[in-house]
């Protein structure tokens, strides 16, 4: 799931064929890039956001999985669209006014949905949806993935369309015309739990999709599109976590052709990949990747790790990147860019999932400030709720600043200081 790492390997015990796996995983030519462990600047801004609880009520331990701000209506407010893993659906929360949110189930019987993505996918001028399902969040050898498409009437009633199922367990979809013959085709990652794979899928129309594999490993996270390499063709860039700790690029050739090329590798088998998003940090016109390594639940209890953080690959062109270290964060998840002062000036929002949550200091949502240099300094926005694994960014108050979304997956004691779903808003300056 976005980014559900943790999740799936959590209460795992290392099999024969898991040890096998990072024998394996050894023998692979990665290329490794040598990490320093920043000593980031730390400033305590929990003043900057206010919380506001949205949603229903919730009962038990909430488990939201992702969450997405799109305006999916099209009346000119932004709204937003969560996974709900207790409820197996997906669910709408619409802005009815500035601030304001009505819930609703968009869609039940879902097998485990862990993202959600609305394009659209058939060019009527509404939005459907994408939702990558797991078949169960926790660890499942079992072929019981879906690849979903929500089809939206335009008054957003849905009609669900089954593209892929009894695959490996899917955790991320994107659309983006891959073999440049004007519609919209699929990319696909499958974390699975020994075996996973990234496909993509060839749309022939009529809801109609051929299936083309492009890796076949466990462990996918998230899957992005964009042109990584400036010719003008969308790439497909993927975090596979597990014992590979890989971020791989597939290049594309502008006819659904790829060639994978390895960017980034760990040697540390508990490096703790847990996501990936694209943004333009250093505003060149290439995107970027923003990447989070914050799974605590593979090897030890959830807690600090010093090698948890955040880091950017900043893309120099021609399928080439650097390396640099963000800085630090136990439990990182779920990277997302965003001017928060509106000046332009990319920004960095980062939740944590897995962390030493008996401490009441730990850090549960975060910035990292950029100077406008690519100097970042953390900012701590917010100690509670804890366990947020997923958030997004919008505009969803009167405000016009950009306000945040968060929500919590409570998979692992203390179960306390917990909220399903956490609008963010600016305090007035």
């Amino acid at each position: 799931m976005h980014p559900v790492r943790a999740l799936c390997v959590s209460l795992r015990s290392v099999s024969l064929v898991a040890a096998l796996l990072l024998v394996a995983a050894c023998s692979r030519e990665v290329p490794v890039t040598p990490v320093r462990i920043a000593r980031t600047p730390v400033v305590e801004d929990t003043s900057r956001f206010k919380p506001h609880s949205i949603g229903l009520p919730f009962q038990d331990k909430p488990w939201i999985a992702h969450v997405r701000v799109v305006d999916l209506d099209q009346d000119g407010l932004d709204d937003i669209l969560a996974c709900d893993d207790k409820l197996n659906a997906v669910v709408w929360l619409r802005q009815v006014s500035p601030g304001k949110f009505e819930e609703s189930v968009l869609m039940a019987d879902l097998p485990a949905p862990v993202h959600v993505e609305a394009v659209d996918l058939n060019k009527t001028g509404h939005l459907d949806l994408l939702v990558s399902c797991m078949g169960e969040v926790f660890p499942n050898n079992a072929k019981i993935g879906s690849v979903v498409i929500l089809e939206n009437d335009g008054h957003q009633h849905f009609t669900k369309h089954v593209i892929a199922d009894h695959i490996a367990r899917v955790t991320d979809i994107r659309a983006v015309d891959l073999d440049g013959d004007g519609k919209l085709d699929l990319a696909v990652g499958q974390f699975g739990y020994d075996q996973g794979e990234i496909r993509w899928m060839r749309n022939l129309g009529n809801w109609q999709f051929e299936s083309h594999l492009l890796l076949n490993l466990s462990g996918t996270v998230n899957v992005c599109v964009a042109d990584m390499n400036g010719d003008h063709t969308p790439d497909i860039v993927a975090v596979v976590s597990q014992q590979w700790e890989e971020i791989h690029l597939f290049e594309n050739d502008g006819h659904g052709n790829f060639t994978d090329k390895i960017i980034f590798g760990s040697t540390n088998e508990d490096y703790g990949s847990s996501g990936i998003s694209l943004c333009d940090v250093n505003r060149d016109g290439r995107p970027d990747i923003l990447y989070t390594n914050g799974d605590g639940f593979e090897y030890a209890d959830p807690g600090k790790r010093p090698w948890h953080g955040v880091q950017w690959f900043e893309n120099l062109g021609g399928g080439n990147f650097k390396f640099h270290r963000v800085g630090d964060l136990p439990g990182a998840y779920c990277p997302i860019g965003v001017s928060l002062d509106g000046d332009g000036v990319m920004d960095i929002i980062c939740v944590s999932g897995f962390n030493d949550w008996k401490d009441p200091q730990a850090s549960s949502l975060v910035a990292f400030k950029n100077d406008g240099k690519q100097n970042f300094t953390l900012h701590v926005l917010a100690h509670a709720p804890t366990q947020l694994l997923a958030c997004d960014v919008g505009t969803l108050d009167a405000s016009g600043r950009p306000a945040i979304v968060t929500g919590g997956f409570y998979a692992y004691p203390p179960f306390d200081r917990m909220d399903r779903l956490t609008l963010w808003t600016q305090a007035a300056k």
